[in-house]
């Protein structure tokens, strides 16, 4: 079932999910050659407590810590652990954030160092992706509008998009209906009214868009052992328009860039 969001609620969602982009804006300055993703994992933990939130992942299913930590060939929930990140990975850091009772839950994949241009250019994609799926999420559009935008975009670029995995409904539960694909076709799955609230997050890969699953019961990797890039927004219909209540913002700026990718979705746009 579907649970619709007063604009009260989604204002306490946003709170949420702006300590989540928060704790990535802290963690993008933190990510580079040398430094473990149990490094990462402490930092941000401490952070998130010390905005008044609980960390959304940690024991979330049993899963053991803050951050999901995937590089390179995981597409998502890798386990943070003291191997360090060397020159030319990549890295997905996937977040959560409680807080009065709702979840933030958001996502970006970090460049170590300088990275190769094909990998670039699979980030840069994929983020562009996440957008252009956004963009379909408004009053009276469908799931499968989403889905279909997303892998549309996607497979034009030769790359795979993952099945198995999707986003999902965000609220008082960390994974609320719909489930979000990244695939799909027009006009189909439920439809979309003013007061939802959602989790868009393509997962695509440079080869196959087969995964594999291993024994720790968390970790997915591609088929192929080919990188994988995994982006995430939480956003809300408010007047029948998409509505960001997460942001990249502080990645970028901690990172020098400069963007203007998410002004058509802001409150004030």
């Amino acid at each position: 079932m579907i649970k619709i969001k007063t604009r009260e609620e989604i204002e306490i969602i946003r709170e949420s999910a702006l300590i989540v982009s928060k704790t990535l804006g802290m963690l993008a300055k933190e990510v580079k050659p040398g430094v473990s993703t149990l490094y990462l994992d402490k930092l941000a933990e401490d952070f998130i407590r010390s905005e008044g939130a609980i960390p959304g992942f940690l024991g979330l299913y049993d899963f053991p810590n803050t951050l999901c930590m995937s590089p390179n060939s995981q597409v998502v929930h890798g386990i943070p652990n003291k191997k360090p990140l060397i020159e030319g990975d990549i890295i997905s850091i996937d977040c959560g954030a409680l807080k009065n009772g709702f979840y933030g839950d958001h996502a970006y994949t970090f460049a170590v160092g300088e990275i190769n241009p094909e990998t670039k250019k699979l980030l840069d994609i994929t983020r562009e992706s996440l957008y252009v799926g956004i963009r379909e999420f408004k009053a009276g559009n469908r799931v499968g509008d989403v889905g279909f935008a997303i892998q549309n975009f996607t497979e034009k670029q030769g790359y795979g998009v993952v099945r198995e995995l999707v986003g999902h409904g965000l609220g008082r539960e960390m994974h609320e209906d719909p489930e979000m694909p990244n695939y799909g076709k027009r006009g189909r799955g439920k439809k979309f009214v003013e007061g939802m609230v959602v989790a868009i997050e393509p997962m695509t890969n440079l080869g196959t868009h087969k995964i594999r699953q291993h024994a720790d019961g968390w970790t997915i990797t591609t088929l192929d052992n080919k990188p994988s890039a995994h982006f995430e927004h939480d956003v809300a219909i408010v007047n029948g328009k998409p509505e960001l209540l997460s942001t990249f913002k502080y990645v970028h700026e901690a990172l020098g860039i400069i963007t203007d990718e998410e002004d058509e979705f802001r409150a004030d746009s």
